[in-house]
């Protein structure tokens, strides 16, 4: 069974973290969501999430991916844990997913993932860091090897089902897609 990691931080984008969570257990993937300590997560709309466990304990497992949700101060908290950026620098030697939208691309960007990668992320939040290797997109959501980016809000539904696919296939994704009545 593919397994997920998704750190919460306070502050996080509580619609991107929850639609990834539930669309990736609904696809049958394992999925451990993991506060920075161990209280409840003060989402960036004030939506409380408890999250599965620590991210000191999810840390002692080995994942296929891991996805960073967005939100401020979430994607800054997630950018100065140095637990974070270690994990996201083992798994990319790893050859492994490393997923982030909104603006935790930024978090991605800080740990060097994004050097000569296309990407995309909350308008502005990219364009900041002022990084002219990476090549910036508009699209919802840009795949480039094992690194996923979206833009927020508003493509965690499209973020969540192309993650899917990547994990467990075409034939899930539709699976899990066709049970949300999109169309």
């Amino acid at each position: 069974m593919a397994s997920v990691l998704i750190p919460l931080a306070q502050g996080c984008e509580e619609l991107e973290a929850i639609t990834v969570i539930d669309l990736m257990r609904r696809a049958g993937i394992e999925v451990i969501s993991a506060g920075l300590d161990d209280k409840p997560v003060k989402a960036s709309r004030g939506t409380v999430i408890v999250p599965d466990t620590t991210l000191d304990e999810a840390l002692k497992k080995e994942y296929d991916m891991i996805v960073l949700p967005g939100g401020l101060p979430g994607a800054d908290h997630l950018d100065n844990d140095s637990r974070i950026q270690n994990r996201l620098k083992q798994m990319a030697s790893q050859n492994k997913y490393t997923a982030a939208i909104c603006a935790a691309p930024k978090v991605l960007a800080s740990a060097g993932l994004l050097s000569g990668k296309q990407a995309t992320s909350f308008p502005g939040v990219l364009e900041a860091l002022n990084l002219p290797d990476i090549k910036l997109s508009t699209q919802p959501v840009v795949t480039d090897g094992k690194v996923i980016t979206s833009r927020g809000p508003g493509t965690a539904m499209d973020f969540a089902l192309d993650l899917i696919e990547k994990l467990v296939g075409k034939v899930k994704q539709e699976e899990v897609e066709s049970g949300l009545q999109r169309s």
